[in-house]
């Protein structure tokens, strides 16, 4: 695999986890989610203004992708309701490329080797190690069959809009791609969040922390972009599993910022996916 593309997917993570520990400081979490998805509408808007619109053969892709994505918000915010996090956040993002390893090899055509496919099982392994050191640490919790089968429709989500725009990148400029499917996204989680949450509850929570959703919201836009230009040069399959060390990077900002803890078991699942993504970046 491109050293390059490994550093743009590093960088990206990075960028990930950084604006999600910005939103995790909101009181009203998934509003502050659905204002930094207007800012991030918004911030595209501008910039295709200078850059102009992705050719048509690319709108297909991009309106897919957006619908995808507003729906990987709505069940999103509804597994975090309904269920633990601790439940649904590893088995979403830990088997997301799973689920992608499979349709990049039926759709793309991509060929893995041995060794990249041990690596994303690694990166699986690893990152279901980290979700399950909160249920370690609460040992009264339940296991909802309900709630996990949440979380493998929101992983099968993920997987299905990396792959649509993946296979987009490859034959479209990736820059203009990606702005034009984050200027329409808004229009379909504004709606859910207004019918869910009223107008006035919703524009009065622009009167918090809007530097912060700013500052997420040009992150959010960096962070993916970056991924689409690694989608471009690298396969799919390994480039959605190496994107998933945003987790382990997330950990350590919620350890270094917010005094969570990390514990030896977090410790070890960082230390599995960091040997899944040497290992696809040396023999993938």
């Amino acid at each position: 695999m491109p050293a390059f593309a490994v550093l743009l997917l590093f960088a990206s993570a990075s960028l990930h986890a950084l604006w999600n520990l910005l939103l995790k400081r909101s009181q009203e979490k998934y509003i502050a989610m659905g204002w930094q998805v207007i800012l991030s509408g918004a911030f595209a808007f501008i910039l295709l203004l200078f850059i102009g619109l992705p050719p048509r053969s690319m709108w297909l892709f991009a309106v897919v992708s957006m619908t995808l994505e507003a729906v990987y918000f709505i069940l999103l915010s509804n597994a975090y309701t309904d269920h633990d996090f601790s439940l649904v956040y590893p088995i979403a993002r830990g088997t997301a490329p799973a689920f992608l390893m499979f349709w990049s090899v039926l759709f793309l055509r991509e060929e893995l080797t041995a060794a990249g496919m041990i690596g994303i099982g690694l990166i699986v392994c690893g990152m279901i190690v980290i979700g399950a050191t909160s249920l370690i640490q609460n040992p009264g919790s339940r296991i909802h069959f309900r709630g996990i089968l949440t979380a493998l429709a929101v992983a099968l989500i993920i997987s299905l809009y990396t792959l649509i725009d993946g296979t987009a990148v490859k034959n479209g400029p990736a820059l203009h791609y990606g702005l034009t499917m984050f200027m329409m996204v808004p229009v379909l989680t504004t709606t859910y969040n207004l019918r869910r949450f009223g107008w006035k509850r919703f524009a009065n929570a622009w009167n918090g922390p809007r530097i912060s959703w700013i500052s997420a919201a040009i992150l959010g836009v960096v962070a993916y972009l970056l991924a689409l230009f690694a989608y471009t040069i690298a396969p799919v399959s390994y480039s959605g599993a190496i994107r998933e060390v945003s987790v382990v990077i997330g950990a350590f900002l919620g350890w270094h910022f917010l005094g969570e803890k990390m514990g030896g078991i977090r410790a070890l699942g960082s230390a599995v996916i960091f040997a899944g993504i040497l290992v696809i970046a040396l023999f993938g």
